[in-house]
């Protein structure tokens, strides 16, 4: 039987990056949009080119191998020509392989917000396709508000859609911008548009306003639409937008939707969702949801008692799926073997290969889940649990020895009278018998301690001279002054490898330290 292809739509660098106190970097982008290339998503849109800088320079070049890289923005002004028209014209001219242009389709929002005629807004839906099917590039169309417009007037949204899909759009999206259409509203109307428009041209943008994103979503597909889309862990303004890390789990393992349709996202990827779920979290800062479906560390666990008891004997009395599918593992908390084969397989995909009897792997769960009671989150950083894995197996050579650090702060006023804060820090380490000092100044603590432990690594220095932070990120785990800190911190080098480490402690300097000792080992023992 062949199975009908679905597409999947990833605009979490540009719906998901309107999420209340989010704001990607460039590399932010650029990780996030190789992430998604990689686990197999179809179209990833990256944001409005034209609209900020962040925007325009991630658009200098294709930031995908596989996806089709999609760039979003505003059809054609209202008395302008296509040409003449700036927003559309950064758009064509933008490193993408689409473009997804907004329009609106509530006739309301075209008086309101557009201040043009209902005619003059489908000449620039029109316009806007051609001109992007002129240029070589794949169009499509959001119709905006599309279900809150086709109840207040059923003729004139259909006419956007059907004035998009008669253009050339491959695709014709059907937004849920407020979020509050249910269900059974959403079949209904995807039912009377698929009569003036193929299913296989048409797709679902839903938002989570009542918390149906994913049951709209799976609505409009069993209705008849073939593209869906939607953001990783569900982000995005409001109440966020359809989460991708849920409907591709339940695209792929429920016979419903498995049996009918195919989707881009291969078997060996499933299960790396619940890894690039809190990976992902870890890069936004934000503590990973516990109770996500599928990828939460709540998801398949189970207290003592019956239900313990039933799991013990037969996962699927509690389990509507294996938690192995999608990466993660089910925990039974009166088991203290809880976690032993999903460590094993971590292992194995480092490259540590080990029996499974070997008795330094109960050992080594018990320093793990002791780390992570205590801040350590290695979902997201794997390069300090590979670190810490092949520490206690014994093949971590002691590259340096730290002796001691040492950073003071001073908050004076220089030479022109200004408020200034300088930090300095001192490193002492041992490598290869000699004693070495370095000193670094830096406007920061944690920057001048990067600054002199980098300094001089005698022999090892060139190794690490491609060695740059990208980025730096702190997470308050308690409150108060003396909380603990967590410290995530972002490395690369000259080949483009990239790695993540964490530190924890009372101390934010000393957390610090930790992670970037982590990253410049892990750069020895892997990169050099």
């Amino acid at each position: 039987m062949t199975k009908d292809r679905l597409y999947l739509f990833d605009t979490t660098l540009r719906d998901g990056a309107q999420t209340n106190g989010l704001d990607f970097s460039v590399e932010d982008k650029i990780l996030i949009a190789g992430i998604l290339d990689d686990l197999g998503i179809d179209y990833v849109e990256g944001g409005y080119p034209g609209a900020n800088p962040t925007d325009d320079a991630f658009f200098k070049e294709k930031r995908t191998k596989k996806a089709t890289f999609t760039a979003f923005g505003m059809t054609k002004r209202a008395g302008r020509s296509v040409e003449n028209d700036p927003g559309v014209q950064a758009l064509i001219n933008a490193a993408s392989d689409a473009i997804c242009f907004v329009a609106k389709s509530w006739d309301y929002h075209v008086d309101v917000a557009l201040g043009c005629t209902n005619e003059e807004n489908l000449e620039g839906i029109a316009e806007s396709v051609k001109a992007t099917n002129a240029a070589g590039k794949v169009a499509m169309v959001d119709c905006e508000h599309f279900f809150d417009g086709y109840k207040a007037n059923r003729a004139y949204a259909l006419d956007c859609v059907k004035t998009a899909y008669e253009a050339g759009a491959r695709w014709v999206v059907l937004c849920d911008t407020n979020g509050g259409t249910l269900p059974h509203e959403i079949t209904q109307i995807v039912e009377d548009v698929l009569t003036l428009v193929p299913g296989t041209h048409i797709g679902i943008h839903a938002h989570n306003d009542t918390e149906q994103a994913v049951a709209n979503s799976l609505a409009a597909v069993r209705a008849g639409v073939r593209q869906i889309q939607g953001t990783l862990n569900g982000i995005g303004e409001r109440c966020g937008n359809a989460n991708l890390i849920t409907l591709i789990p339940t695209l792929k393992l429920k016979e419903e939707f498995a049996d009918q349709f195919e989707i881009g996202v291969p078997d060996e990827k499933l299960v790396e969702l619940t890894s690039i779920s809190r990976g992902f979290d870890e890069l936004l800062n934000k503590a990973p949801d516990r109770h996500s479906p599928y990828v939460g560390a709540s998801a398949f666990a189970t207290k003592a008692g019956i239900h313990a008891s039933a799991i013990l004997k037969d996962p699927q009395t509690y389990e509507h799926v294996d938690p192995a599918l999608v990466g993660n593992h089910r925990k039974v908390l009166v088991s203290n073997q809880a976690g032993m084969s999903n460590l094993i397989d971590e292992l194995k995909r480092m490259g540590i290969v080990v029996e499974k009897s070997d008795p330094r792997l109960v050992d080594l769960l018990s320093i793990v889940k002791e780390r992570e009671a205590h801040g350590y989150a290695y979902e997201g950083a794997s390069a300090s649990l590979e670190l810490l894995a092949r520490r206690h197996l014994g093949s971590v050579p002691e590259y340096f020895k730290i002796e001691s650090f040492r950073v003071m702060v001073e908050r004076r006023h220089n030479a022109n009278g200004d408020l200034v804060t300088l930090s300095e820090a001192v490193v002492k380490i041992w490598l290869d018998g000699e004693k070495l000092m370095s000193v670094a100044e830096a406007t920061g603590p944690v920057n001048a301690l990067d600054l002199a432990l980098r300094k001089d690594l005698g022999r090892l220095q060139g190794k690490i001279d491609d060695l740059e932070l990208v980025d730096y990120k702190v997470r308050i785990l308690n409150g108060g002054t003396d909380a603990i800190t967590r410290v995530l911190i972002e490395s690369r080098d000259g080949a483009g490898h990239r790695w993540f480490t964490v530190g924890v402690s009372e101390n934010i300097v000393d957390a610090s330290f930790q992670a970037l000792l982590d990253s410049i080992t892990f750069k020895l023992l892997k990169y050099s």
